[in-house]
């Protein structure tokens, strides 16, 4: 990373401690409670590539141990540099080498069986996966949601729309979940918001 690369990259949170801990409570908030939309404030100054909430999401996540994978539209891009320069993490050629994955909006995602799974013993060392999508919002009342979701965390049922992922990830999500308590964890960003499936969820689609 030249000099000149260096100046055109954006500052990070500007208290370092202090926005990494509000972002990583939002991440906490997401997991613990699948399929309910969190509004992720920050004020890092975020690259040009890449949902601005994964960017934040990803800084508060990752440190100098963490192998990251990104897709093609990212892996070459300022948010490549920008997470290198700000976390010190380790970029990764491979999904399965990766702790994280960031995939770009409109990129095809790997099939989720691609990442680290952890194992019966170790669930933890599979892998997280930030997804960037068009939008993903509460239904509107009285249509029909895309997704229902059910399993620990939620009472009874949360029902999402979720706009600009793949048909085929609902599918893999469901040989995902039935892999517990191996499997990947997701969190699915819009521009400004982010959604927890933690692999314990599962997903109904409506049609």
């Amino acid at each position: 990373m030249n000099a000149n690369m260096l100046s055109t990259l954006g500052a990070g949170f500007t208290h370092a401690a202090l926005g990494s801990q509000a972002v990583f409570r939002s991440a906490l908030r997401a997991l613990a409670h699948p399929g309910q939309v969190v509004e992720l404030s920050h004020d890092a100054q975020v690259p040009s590539h890449g949902h601005g909430a994964s960017a934040a999401l990803l800084l508060a996540l990752l440190d100098p141990d963490c192998r990251l994978w990104l897709s093609p539209s990212l892996a070459g891009s300022d948010a490549a540099a920008w997470l290198r320069f700000h976390t010190g993490c380790v970029l990764v050629d491979e999904p399965a080498q990766a702790q994280f994955a960031w995939i770009g909006e409109g990129d095809a995602c790997p099939p989720l069986g691609a990442f680290a799974q952890g194992s019966d013993a170790y669930p933890d060392q599979s892998a997280t996966c930030v997804i960037d999508v068009m939008d993903v919002s509460a239904p509107a009342e009285g249509s029909t949601p895309r997704w229902t979701l059910r399993g620990p965390g939620i009472k009874d049922r949360n029902a999402i729309a979720v706009e600009g992922l793949a048909p085929a990830f609902s599918t893999q999500w469901s040989a995902n979940h039935a892999l517990f308590p191996r499997g990947v964890d997701v969190f699915l960003a819009a521009p400004q918001r982010i959604v927890g499936l933690p692999r314990t969820t599962r997903i109904e689609q409506e049609a």
